[in-house]
């Protein structure tokens, strides 16, 4: 069970991460914004393995070739969902991107039983379901944009997010030698490094410029680096531990986790609607724990 405390962990950490990337986007674009994620979140990636090899007087896997090209899949799908996403939110639809984007854990379930054989018990499985459909009527309000377009952009990220989860899950397990926490650091250099190097020659081709001003922000960049790699290496820890399914169940949090945060730092106060979603999810991630624990 040690997965749970270590998803709501990263889902901490994942909330503070956003808030110190905030400020970012003005002055280095959306694009610019999420480098500073990979880029100063690989130093610190790289001080985890080597920390961890350290202690445990250990040296990393080396991993497979199956095992970086799996977990390259799921960085590059991680940047295509995120791109994705964007897409839905430029056409002005952010409540029905928010609303499709949280299928996420449904999508996974299905992917993670077909592609790595995970299986979830009926009352996990409704627990997720549960849980999702919380999350839906707290992202959902009336005169949200309609149209097919923005349903099908949204879907589309949602599963690039799942099959990032799942490929990176396949990747820990596909390191094989370790134990798991050396395994998911691994992983998470591995991905880290991938994203920076992809991106980059993203922006150098078609952003001209991003990667020096990114370059040039590092005193606000390293906050967000810190806490996005620390997230990260949980999230990584916790998909070695269970399905990506529970993780990114659990991981629902944040939406809880971010509304408080709103309330207490702008006054930003719950709809009546937003209260009756988090009451969902909290009771859909009940019966997910409940489940779990019980080994059913």
């Amino acid at each position: 069970m040690l997965w749970i405390p270590v998803t709501l962990i990263g889902a901490l950490a994942q909330t503070g991460r956003n808030m110190a990337q905030a400020g970012l986007t003005r002055s280095l674009g959306t694009l610019g914004a999420t480098q500073v994620r990979f880029l100063y979140g690989l130093p610190f990636a790289l001080l985890f393995l080597g920390l961890t090899c350290l202690i445990g007087g250990v040296l990393p896997p080396v991993p497979s070739p199956r095992a970086v090209a799996v977990i390259t899949l799921g960085g590059l799908a991680q940047i295509g969902a995120t791109a994705l996403m964007l897409a839905t939110m430029e056409r002005r639809s952010f409540a029905v991107s928010t609303a499709w984007l949280k299928t996420e854990p449904v999508l996974i379930a299905i992917g993670g039983a077909l592609v790595l054989g995970d299986s979830l018990s009926a009352a996990q499985i409704a627990g997720v379901v549960i849980a999702t459909a919380g999350v839906v009527l707290t992202g959902w309000r009336r005169g949200a944009a309609s149209g097919i377009g923005p349903v099908l952009t949204g879907l589309a990220a949602a599963a690039g997010f799942g099959l990032s989860a799942i490929a990176f899950r396949a990747g820990i397990l596909a390191l094989g030698d370790g134990g798991f926490f050396l395994r998911s650091m691994t992983a998470l250099v591995l991905s880290l490094a991938s994203q920076v190097v992809l991106l980059a020659l993203w922006l150098r081709l078609f952003r001209p410029g991003s990667m020096t001003a990114t370059l040039g922000q590092w005193r606000g960049s390293l906050a967000a680096g810190l806490l996005g790699a620390f997230g990260s290496a949980m999230w990584f820890t916790a998909f070695s531990l269970a399905t990506a399914a529970q993780v990114r169940t659990l991981a629902l949090v944040e939406v809880l986790l971010a509304a408080a945060l709103g309330w207490a730092m702008r006054g930003e106060r719950p709809s009546g609607r937003s209260l009756a979603g988090m009451a969902v999810i909290v009771a859909g991630v009940g019966v997910l724990l409940l489940a779990s624990q019980g080994g059913s």
